[in-house]
């Protein structure tokens, strides 16, 4: 056994468990939807899983399983480690990601349609704006976070996408 490949020093242990290893998001809480945004969700979850930054504080039992769905208009966020034991659960009120998700879904489906009939120029102008939007509900989310888990803007940007996808169904 080769010690050097086998042993992790401090920083490499801190960024293995402050992460996601699973996401899993309630079926009651999703519809299903168009393809487009059938991919989007699972590219989102893909992404979010195989590079991201969550830690919920005061935790150190990483690295994350995280379940999000909704409930009573709620977006509740249940976090468990590896063994599947709770390791804290954080409820948010949706009222201030209504305008943001509503402004997203309307850029997006514009996106998808521009992408069936729209010029390379108006597409890329479009895709600018939907990237605004989703950085604006990720520093949304990111705030609604802030001292209870700590959270990268790139996973920001893919749980934003993920709410989104659950808000279809709230």
């Amino acid at each position: 056994m080769n010690d050097s490949v086998s042993g992790n020093n401090s920083a490499e242990q801190e960024q293995t468990s402050e992460r996601l290893f699973e996401v899993v998001l309630d079926p009651e809480s999703i519809l299903r939807s168009n393809k487009d945004v059938e991919r989007e969700r699972k590219v989102a979850i893909f992404d979010l899983v195989e590079d991201n930054r969550f830690s919920p504080v005061g935790a150190n039992c990483g690295p994350y399983r995280l379940d999000l769905a909704l409930a009573k208009r709620k977006l509740v966020f249940m976090i468990r480690d590896e063994c599947g034991s709770e390791v804290t659960t954080h409820i948010l009120s949706l009222t201030p990601f209504r305008r943001i998700i509503k402004d997203y879904f309307l850029i997006c489906d514009s996106y998808f349609e521009a992408i069936r009939s729209a010029t390379p120029s108006q597409i890329e102008a479009i895709d600018m704006g939907r990237r605004g939007v989703h950085n604006d509900g990720a520093s949304i989310l990111e705030e609604r976070l802030k001292g209870k888990i700590d959270i990268d803007h790139q996973t920001a940007r893919r749980l934003f996408t993920l709410i989104c996808s659950l808000r279809l169904a709230g």
